[in-house]
């Protein structure tokens, strides 16, 4: 995976990012579990560039991702 830095802060971003429109069910149904399948196997590629919208799927898609983050940052990822 390639990375770039995020304007002046340093931090260094996945140049593929994770669109989370999808895994808020918008696009038709889709599970909760087969998300986080989706969310694990970004990570595992080198994806830490997740983009998410409170209307994606009224919060869910955050949701998902805010679990995401939490498992993160307990493994110190």
């Amino acid at each position: 995976m390639n990375y770039r830095k995020l304007g002046k802060t340093g931090i260094m971003v996945s140049e593929i990012g994770f669109g989370a429109w999808a895994i808020g069910g918008t696009w038709g149904e889709v599970s909760d579990d087969e998300s986080r399948k989706a969310l694990k196997e970004a990570v595992e590629n080198g994806i830490n560039f997740f983009d998410t919208a409170d209307v994606y799927g009224d919060g869910r898609s955050e949701r998902l991702v805010g679990e995401l983050k939490k498992i993160m940052e307990t493994m110190s990822i």
